[in-house]
């Protein structure tokens, strides 16, 4: 079956990265979701710090934006208040702020899963306190 996704940074960096525990299973999801996969930029700082530290990895990824493999699909400015509650909501987790994105990408784009490995994702719940579509290990 195939779908649409807002991404997380670590299939992001799992699919680049041959290394990665998570490569294969991330590599087989990938094949089964409907391009282009919903990013923000939050989410591609954080997979860009984490791939920085091998050659050519962060321009791999940059390359999926050009293909339109990714997009960046949402800006913040709009919703830095939905955000910021977010944050302030799970701050036991404690939640990133790329994840607090994508979890509000995930209420606003409720027809998409949240393609993660970050075991968080099954504890936060949207505005509406729906728990949140995930495609997860």
């Amino acid at each position: 079956m195939t779908r649409s996704a807002v991404v997380d940074a670590g299939p992001l960096v799992a699919v680049l990265d041959r290394r990665d525990a998570a490569h294969d299973w991330a590599v087989a999801r990938l094949k089964e979701l409907t391009p282009p996969l919903l990013v923000c930029e939050p989410v591609l700082t954080e997979a860009a710090h984490l791939l920085s530290r091998y050659p050519g990895h962060t321009d791999a990824m940059l390359a999926l934006l050009s293909s339109g493999a990714l997009k960046t699909a949402w800006a913040m400015d709009d919703d830095v208040e939905a955000v910021r509650t977010l944050m302030r909501k799970y701050a036991d987790q404690p939640m990133s702020l790329a994840d607090a994105c994508v979890v509000r990408m995930a209420e606003l784009f409720d027809d998409h899963a949240v393609f993660t490995l970050d075991s968080d994702f099954a504890v936060y719940r949207t505005s509406r306190n729906q728990p949140i579509a995930l495609l997860a290990p």
